[in-house]
């Protein structure tokens, strides 16, 4: 690697409920340097020790597939967390209990023998939906909203390469809050009470919708969930393009023809698409702050 691509190459990192993601990327560019990718499963529910250790390891992989030199590290972390000063403040989520309240930042430091100066933080979802508006099916528009649907729901909104969290997943819905009824675990939990069994996942529901009359009847209750969602969020913030995101958007010819159909009934004209980039999206949003140009490239 010549020193002008090493000088422009930031390691992206993606922290996951479940695993670590990291990779090489090119941040002049916005894409990552083809065979850098490393990714790890992280026992969440383990000491700190144990999972600093997890992220090192993937970390200290890509790191040695480049040349020796200076080394800045962006890394998509999800919330609450103090993403100013590296701090968790994960708490009573089930996952990542043991590091709530470390300096993340310091401790990544130490062990990368490296300034913390050089490691920025940034919001998981603002990560996924800044990638996609750089190098994905956001590129090129001036207003993108952006929602990752899996084990929680993340949003957020990229106008004209400014990209920002909005936390919708917490927002009033239907009694409780918008990630009860679009994420995963809703799914698991609406199949079981109609049809007293169970699956494993999404993806294994979805192989049932032509024949258990009661995975189509949750996934049409899925389609309306999402609508009525969407409808309010693309009010609010009149976007030019929603980019779907996350594991449940991979079954997306399973509802997202009826949501756009109920988004046109309702005078909708933003246009509907999924997420091109899979992982590599936020690992290109987390090494924003050291990109040379803003997240926004018109067409």
């Amino acid at each position: 690697m010549k020193q002008e691509a090493m000088d422009r190459t930031v390691i992206g990192v993606d922290i996951g409920g479940s695993h670590i993601t990291a990779a090489a990327v090119d941040v002049a560019a916005g894409t990552i340097v083809p065979g850098s990718m490393a990714r790890k499963h992280i026992n969440s529910s383990g000491s700190a020790e144990e999972i600093l250790q997890g992220w090192l390891e993937v970390i200290g992989e890509v790191r040695s597939s480049l040349p020796a030199g200076p080394v800045k590290v962006g890394i998509a972390m999800p919330g609450p967390f103090d993403y100013e000063n590296g701090i968790s403040r994960i708490r009573n989520m089930n996952k990542y209990e043991s590091i709530y309240g470390l300096n993340i930042r310091e401790a990544l430091a130490e062990k990368l023998n490296i300034s913390g100066t050089a490691i920025s933080f940034r919001n998981d979802a603002e990560s996924y939906l800044a990638g996609e508006a750089l190098s994905g099916a956001g590129r090129g528009y001036k207003k993108v909203l952006g929602i990752t649907l899996g084990t929680g729901l993340g949003s957020a909104v990229c106008e004209k390469g400014v990209t920002r969290d909005v936390n919708l997943g917490s927002s009033p819905f239907k009694g409780g809050i918008a990630e009860d009824y679009l994420s995963t675990r809703w799914f698991l939990k609406a199949y079981a009470e109609r049809s007293r069994s169970q699956v494993k996942n999404v993806k294994e529901l979805a192989k049932l919708i032509d024949t258990d009359p009661n995975a189509n009847l949750v996934m049409q209750e899925f389609v309306q969930n999402l609508a009525a969602f969407l409808l309010d969020f693309i009010s609010k913030e009149n976007p030019d393009v929603v980019v779907i995101g996350g594991n449940i958007s991979k079954a997306h010819k399973l509802f997202l023809p009826d949501v756009k159909a109920i988004l046109h009934s309702n005078s909708i004209k933003s246009e509907l698409v999924t997420a091109t980039l899979g992982e590599a999206a936020a690992l290109i949003g987390a090494t924003g702050c050291w990109r040379p140009q803003p997240e926004y490239l018109p067409k």
